[in-house]
């Protein structure tokens, strides 16, 4: 829960924004860093400290209070870029808690390309785009994967085999696959590290499930049993880190029936 004087501060200098003449929307933007900041701990609190992005809890990453649809410039292709969405610099919806290397441009040590997602807010081929005298936002066609929104989170997976970041099976048609793909490389969700972390995640999960099994077919310990479909519950749940990866290794090995159940994530959030 977000406190109302949280709240109160961003409307307030929602307020004061809407008031100021385009000459000075940018720099009044810029004194006000510490109105978006204040958001973090509780932002952070909804992901379980988790990257929105990059399902990452890196304690030695920087973690900041990104603007889904950048606040004073908007980067459309290499050599085009307007003036953003300034009207959205204080908007708690447009607020997401992201890891340094997904939201800050940095070079990717293996490929050595520019990853992050910057000042970056692509749109889909003929998408309207919003302005401050047409705040359209609604019936733009992003081509970022919003991590707010399930039908986008739905368009991308992980590979169980090579802990990748990649595009569902239910990921259907160019446009679709292209939103995943530049989603990828602009969050730079296949960073090196990041592989590494949910290979051993999954790791994890395929060693619980195959001592598991073992004990099973020796219908020996059954303290055994009941530790391990625990650890394989709690490495599942969305609170823990690269849930995704785990879950998609325990599918791929046939045995998502041990995945976390509804009953197990309402525990974990208590």
């Amino acid at each position: 829960m977000i406190p109302q004087k949280v709240l109160d501060v961003a409307a307030r200098a929602q307020a004061a924004l809407e008031a100021k003449p385009e000459a000075e929307r940018k720099a009044f933007i810029e004194k006000k860093a510490h109105v978006w900041r204040a958001f973090a701990r509780y932002l952070a609190k909804m992901s379980y400290g988790k990257c929105w992005y990059s399902e990452s809890n890196d304690p030695q990453s920087f973690f900041d209070v990104d603007h889904f649809r950048p606040k004073k410039a908007a980067k459309r292709a290499d050599a085009k870029e307007d003036d953003g969405y300034p009207w959205l610099a204080f908007s708690v919806a447009n607020f997401r808690y992201a890891a340094g290397r997904s939201n800050r441009l940095s070079t990717d040590e293996a490929t050595e390309e520019t990853v992050g997602k910057g000042s970056w807010f692509p749109l889909l081929d003929g998408s309207p785009c919003a302005s401050w005298v047409d705040r359209c936002v609604d019936q733009e066609r992003p081509v970022l994967l919003d991590p707010t929104v399930r039908g986008d989170v739905a368009l991308i997976d992980i590979d169980p085999d090579d802990g990748r970041a990649v595009a569902s099976r239910t990921c259907l048609g160019a446009p679709k696959q292209l939103r995943v793909a530049r989603s990828i490389e602009l969050y730079g969700l296949n960073l090196g590290n990041l592989i590494t972390a949910r290979k051993r995640v999954m790791r994890d999960v395929e060693n619980h499930y195959k001592n598991l099994m073992d004990i099973v077919g020796n219908a020996a310990d059954m303290a055994a049993v009941d530790r391990l479909q625990e650890q394989m519950r709690e490495a599942t749940v969305p609170s823990a880190p690269y849930a995704r990866a785990a879950r998609s290794k325990m599918f791929a090995m046939g045995a998502g029936a041990f995945c976390a159940q509804p009953e197990d994530i309402v525990k974990a959030d208590q």
